[in-house]
């Protein structure tokens, strides 16, 4: 499949993703989100375990991991995270070092694994099977320099098995190596011995599983579900709870793209369709669950793009209008043909500073919802 022929994956476009993560305050109020779960966990020895479905760059996993610690300080942590991305992966590793000072009975995986595999660390094929790639990493030590120091070393293994290949069918990035990257500190061993995961029983059994923006807006529930969303379910123990976050629109950044596109439509599946499409798909299996989509009240969370109070006004300096402008086109995942064509006038920017005067700064709308298993 040719470039041009690739279907548009937003995911890709790092320079648009740092520039969201950095001008906008999603990563936190997301993770603020998930910690007001844990006074509701129960967790079984040996571990608490959590599944992060997308990692990203880390920063929602290490707010959750510090947060974890306060509420369970003597209780060891085993957590899985999903990163299909090599540089999401670096910068995931450099937040490791100091959740581990903290908090020293943690495992922590990295897995480049699809969704139907990666709770469990087990290729869905006897051949990727016998190609999976475990390595384990026991860090000397009991510095967060000499752990950064250790896991910064990693590099060439990262570029050698975090490699991907396109889709033939969908243009998603796959991964060449089935890989596990297993961390944990050499002097907690002997402790984390049955929290090490084990390669001839693998188990899922998660306390918490975390699905936020796991999946491309625009797809549509039958594909949410099957793909993501039932594998992740069947994933959680008795009492887990997996918290789902997705983009629900409804606020200025959407405003900025209906200037230039009226009537786009980049939400159309929303959390009620997802939980009534999963609970089908679970069939008999759906009476072992609580699908909760929340009133709107409870379920909706808001964050907003950084601003100076007095950025917002009459004149609105060029650097911000361009961050509200491409914090609005990444949410609402608008393919780049379509954005280099529109930004070839400068209507796109008085679109954007036009909303911004009118509502006074830029926030989003994500929408949440509960699937515990009883």
């Amino acid at each position: 499949m040719s470039t041009e022929e690739r279907p548009f994956r937003f995911y890709d476009n790092r320079q648009k993703y740092l520039a969201f993560v950095n001008t906008c305050d999603e990563k936190w109020r997301v993770a603020e989100r998930i910690a007001r779960e844990l006074p509701r966990l129960r967790p079984e020895p040996p571990a608490l375990r959590v599944y992060d479905a997308g990692v990203g760059d880390g920063t929602v996993l290490s707010y959750l991991l510090s947060a974890m610690h306060a509420r369970f300080p003597t209780v060891p942590f085993y957590v899985v995270g999903k990163e299909i991305s090599l540089e999401d992966a670096r910068l995931t590793l450099d937040k490791l070092p100091d959740r581990l000072v903290e908090h020293p009975q943690s495992v922590v995986v990295l897995t480049n694994l699809h969704y139907s595999e990666s709770p469990w660390l087990l290729p869905n094929t006897e051949e990727k099977q016998k190609n999976m790639v475990r390595h384990v990493v026991s860090l000397e030590g009991d510095s967060s320099y000499s752990f950064g120091e250790q896991l910064r070393q990693l590099e060439p293994f990262l570029a050698e098995h975090w490699a991907v290949r396109p889709s033939e069918k969908t243009g998603n990035p796959l991964y060449v190596t089935p890989t596990a990257l297993i961390i944990h500190r050499a002097d907690q061993e002997f402790a984390l011995d049955n929290v090490l995961p084990d390669e001839e029983n693998p188990r899922a059994d998660y306390d918490l599983v975390i699905a936020s923006q796991p999946w491309r807006s625009r797809m549509p529930a039958d594909f949410k579900v099957k793909r993501i969303l039932a594998p992740l379910s069947r994933a959680l123990r008795s009492a887990g709870i997996l918290i789902g976050i997705q983009s629900s629109g409804d606020d200025p950044g959407l405003e900025i793209v209906h200037e230039i596109w009226p009537g786009e439509e980049p939400f159309p599946v929303d959390r009620h369709e997802l939980l009534d499409v999963l609970r089908t798909e679970l069939g008999s299996e759906a009476k072992e669950f609580d699908l909760v989509a929340m009133s709107d009240s409870d379920s909706l969370l808001n964050y907003e793009m950084h601003t100076l109070p007095t950025e917002i006004g009459n004149q609105i300096g060029t650097s911000t209008l361009f961050a509200a402008w491409n914090a609005a086109i990444y949410v609402a995942q608008i393919e780049d043909d379509r954005v280099e064509e529109c930004t070839r006038g400068g209507t796109y920017l008085e679109a954007t500073a036009d909303v911004l005067r009118r509502r006074g700064g830029l926030w989003f709308n994500d929408e949440t919802f509960i699937v515990q298993r009883h």
